[in-house]
């Protein structure tokens, strides 16, 4: 049995905390590190854990970590961790700057301890139905759009919102970036609060990211368009939808969509796929993989490669946007 220890008990860090008390047979839940006197006696009274009062005191009593923390603590804590061999489940983004991330990747490789950083879309049920459809995109669009909530606003949006989209593109597409352009608007923060970015890959792919903190609806949904084939994925409503074109050997039934496409060439047919898709929890999912990939000795779903390049890749969004003027440094 893992014993593992919980940085952060806030918004999110509650909702871990609550999940891995439901992981039992994964986990022994030591307990919890949290500055915030409010934050942890709710955390002791919802779930009766026990707080440490020092990161190290913590660090001590526990094979694993789990950090939820803001992202200016994640180095200093993952850092730490990984010194004294400990495996970390890590929120996103990694860290707040590539060298951090960069020297993270340093210390896990030394360590050869199991590093998961929390992109929770990887396990959003719709994505892991559309996977084994999605081939070779050529064009990716994608719309991440919530509704204005002051928690967040700390960071730009890249960092709060798109950072999801990005790892997922990157996960799809085998392909350096070759491109960059991106541009912002800041309207009720410091830092831009709807950004749209075009990223193009060193094999044509072209991915188009839009995401907003100021919008009038949540919308989490990604396209990806393929030769042959349209996949759509409801990261929100975990729904997915593929729109495949096959030839057409046989004469086509009365109900089929086919498009004739001149002369000598052979006939389409178009195929909708809608399956019928499962609920779940992708938080919980993704806390079972770092436990069985610490136990098997496996590389979790999101390495902490997949981390740093998703980190990579925002960071020279922001770059764009400090370049056109629309991203101020603090």
């Amino acid at each position: 049995m893992l014993k593992i220890g919980l940085f952060g008990v806030g918004h999110l860090g509650k909702i871990h905390a609550k999940l891995i008390s439901e992981l039992s047979d994964k986990f022994e839940f030591v307990g919890f590190f949290d500055p915030s006197d409010e934050h942890a006696e709710r955390a002791i009274a919802t779930h009766n854990l026990k707080r440490f009062l020092s990161v190290d005191e913590l660090l001590a009593e526990v094979d694993c970590i789990d950090i939820v923390t803001p992202t200016i603590t994640h180095f200093e804590i993952a850092s730490k961790a990984l010194r004294q061999t400990k495996h970390v489940f890590i929120e996103k983004p990694i860290t707040q700057t590539n060298e951090e991330a960069k020297k993270l990747v340093a210390l896990a490789n030394e360590a050869g301890v199991t590093v998961q950083v929390g992109h929770v879309e990887r396990f959003n049920p719709a994505f892991k139905a559309a996977k084994k459809y999605i081939d070779k995109p050529l064009f990716i669009e994608t719309h991440r759009l919530a509704q204005y909530n002051p928690r967040g606003t700390d960071v730009p949006v890249v960092l709060d919102l798109m950072i999801h989209d990005l790892d997922i593109i990157l996960s799809t597409v085998n392909s350096p970036v070759k491109r960059i352009s991106a541009s912002g608007v800041a309207v009720v923060s410091d830092t831009p609060d709807i950004t749209n970015a075009r990223i193009e890959f060193e094999n044509g792919c072209v991915a188009n990211l839009t995401a907003s903190r100021i919008s009038l609806k949540n919308m989490r949904k990604s396209r990806f368009f393929q030769k042959d084939a349209y996949i759509s994925v409801d990261f929100l409503e975990q729904k997915m939808e593929v729109v495949k074109m096959t030839t057409l050997d046989n004469e086509p039934d009365p109900f089929d969509i086919v498009f004739d496409l001149g002369e000598g060439k052979k006939k389409k047919k178009i195929e909708i796929f809608n399956p019928e898709l499962k609920s779940s929890n992708a938080i919980k999912e993704e806390l079972e993989n770092f436990a069985d990939s610490i136990n098997s000795n496996e590389t979790p779903v999101v390495s902490i490669n997949d981390g740093y390049n998703a980190l990579t890749v925002a960071n020279q969004i922001m770059e764009k946007l400090k370049a056109n003027g629309n991203l101020i440094e603090a």
